[in-house]
C-alpha cells in the first residue's frame, strides 16, 4: 500500500463547481442589480476557461445562461423549466445552476478515471536485472 501525504489534498476541478454552485443557491435571493453575480459569472467564467479552454461549448453555454438564453445550448424542454422562469433573471440563475450541473455531472467521471490512473504504484525498481 503506498503511504499519501495526508497534509496534501488537492482540490478537484469538480470541487471547485459545486462550490460555485453552492454560492449560486445564495445568490438566488439576492435582486439582479447585486454586483456579485458579476464577480461570480466571471470567477465561474474564467474557472471554466482554465478546465476547459476559452473556446469550448461549456464555456459559450455559461455565457448564454447568464442571459437566460441557454435553452437551446443544453436541450432544456420548456416543460422541464422551473415555472418562475418567466421572470428573466430567475431564468438566468436557474439556467446557471443547470448548465453547472451538467457541468459537474460530465466531470465527475472524468475525474474519477483520472483519480484511478494516478493511484498505480508510485516507485521505481532497483537498478539491475529483474
Amino acid at each position: 500500500m503506498t503511504e499519501v501525504n495526508s497534509m496534501y489534498h488537492a482540490e478537484s476541478r469538480g470541487d471547485g463547481l459545486k462550490a460555485q454552485i453552492d454560492k449560486l443557491e445564495g445568490l438566488a435571493h439576492h435582486t439582479v442589480v447585486n454586483p456579485t453575480f458579476d464577480q461570480f459569472d466571471a470567477d465561474t467564467e474564467d474557472m471554466l476557461i482554465k478546465i476547459y479552454g476559452a473556446n469550448h461549448q461549456y464555456v459559450e453555454s455559461y455565457k448564454y445562461a447568464t442571459v437566460g438564453e441557454a435553452e437551446a445550448l443544453v436541450n432544456l424542454p420548456e416543460s422541464a423549466q422551473e415555472p418562475s422562469t418567466r421572470d428573466v433573471p430567475k431564468k438566468g440563475l436557474q439556467q446557471r445552476r443547470q448548465v453547472l450541473q451538467g457541468i459537474l455531472t460530465d466531470l465527475q467521471p472524468l475525474e474519477a478515471q483520472e483519480a484511478d490512473l494516478l493511484t498505480g504504484e508510485d516507485r521505481e525498481d532497483p537498478p539491475g536485472p529483474s
